[in-house]
């Protein structure tokens, strides 16, 4: 019900006055954002998980795909025989973990059951928060493609994933393809990044960053591109199991570049299957990430007054050296499960560093 009041006078508004619209809508922007970003909190988890559910080796103790049955773990003993008698079937049962028992089994298939319960807990966070902003009208002006889309791509990394893991099945092989696994670890990067940006851009529509900020967007942008393909060559490091070579630090046997580095041929495989290659590649392309921080860093304590802008470059730098440091703890460590898996959970965590400050260097919009 609205107040009414005789002209000349004005009345102020009156707590059961409607809010403005512009209010209405901002709140909910916010609210859209808040759901993506708590999507891409369950989608850095899930990376935790699939990290530890590789270097466990559990990832191919379920060997079917059941979208919706598979939702229920085994609830008889007959069901958990029947499943061990299907992944007894497969070269990884037969060449590294014959005579393991059930008992055994069931600890790495747990791991498994884990990861793709979560993979369908994030899809359905997803789908039915779409759905609910959608009924409600809340979708931001020009966001319904891109949230379509980021739909469409989890849909896809979930049948990627299986096609990943159908991989270690094939005779002789123990372990899935590292193609196959950088495919599946590249799009749950780029569905995270995604999620992240799209949800910045909702809070903060136009950058704001002075003319001052372009040499540290400069070095940030190349940081960015050498933070990727590290984090594409850890994939790589982890598929072939490249980690478990070569553990000393700064140089490998007693040398900057290994010996063997171009020993297989065609000679583009070296850059994927030799381990002395992928891991030096890794650590390279690491370091290369960590000086690129640092120009950026110097660039912003230098040319940028206090604020957001400063501050995100500042944590970027910050999260590249925690993870260069843990990265050199699990190498000479010799990869045990904890370090791996904290090592891939930091990784997405320089990749949010990354999103926040790239999103805040943006310039300001052109004059029209």
């Amino acid at each position: 019900m609205l107040q009414k009041c005789p002209a000349p006078y004005i009345c102020p508004a009156m707590p059961f006055d409607p809010p403005p619209p512009d209010i209405t809508q901002r709140g909910a922007t916010r609210a859209v954002a808040t759901w993506l970003f708590g999507v891409a909190g369950l989608v850095w988890i899930m990376v935790a998980i699939g990290g530890a559910t590789r270097l466990t080796g559990s990832g191919l103790s379920i060997m079917e795909w059941a979208p919706l049955s598979g939702t229920l773990p085994p609830l008889s003993e007959a069901e958990w025989q029947r499943l061990y008698e299907l992944y007894r079937t497969i070269p990884q049962y037969a060449l590294v973990n014959q005579g393991f028992g059930i008992e055994g089994f069931k600890q790495i298939f747990w791991l498994e059951w884990i990861h793709r319960f979560w993979g369908r807990l994030i899809g359905l966070a997803y789908a039915a928060g779409l759905a609910w902003f959608w009924l409600r009208g809340q979708i931001p002006a020009g966001s319904k493609g891109r949230l379509l889309g980021l739909l469409a791509l989890g849909g896809l990394q979930g049948a990627v994933g299986w096609y990943m893991v159908a991989s270690g099945f094939e005779a002789d092989r123990t372990a899935v393809s590292p193609y196959r696994l950088v495919i599946h670890l590249g799009l749950a990067l780029l569905i995270y990044a995604a999620l992240v940006w799209t949800a910045l851009g909702l809070l903060r529509p136009q950058g704001d960053a002075p003319p001052a900020a372009r040499p540290a967007r400069r070095m940030l942008k190349v940081a960015v591109w050498t933070l990727v393909g590290a984090m594409l060559a850890g994939g790589f490091v982890a598929g072939i199991r490249a980690g478990l070579s070569f553990n000393t630090f700064p140089l490998m046997d007693g040398q900057l570049v290994p010996d063997g580095y171009w020993l297989l041929s065609p000679a583009w495989t070296n850059l994927t299957a030799n381990v002395a290659a992928v891991q030096f590649n890794h650590r390279l392309l690491a370091t290369l990430t960590g000086l690129f921080a640092i120009g950026a860093v110097w660039a912003a304590l230098r040319r940028l007054p206090p604020g957001l802008a400063r501050s995100a470059v500042l944590g970027f730098g910050a999260a590249v050296a925690l993870q260069y440091a843990l990265g050199v703890a699990t190498l000479v460590h010799v990869v045990p499960v904890s370090l791996g898996t904290l090592h891939q959970a930091v990784a997405v965590l320089v990749l949010t560093t990354a999103l926040v400050a790239l999103h805040a260097l943006r310039p300001s919009p052109s004059p029209p």
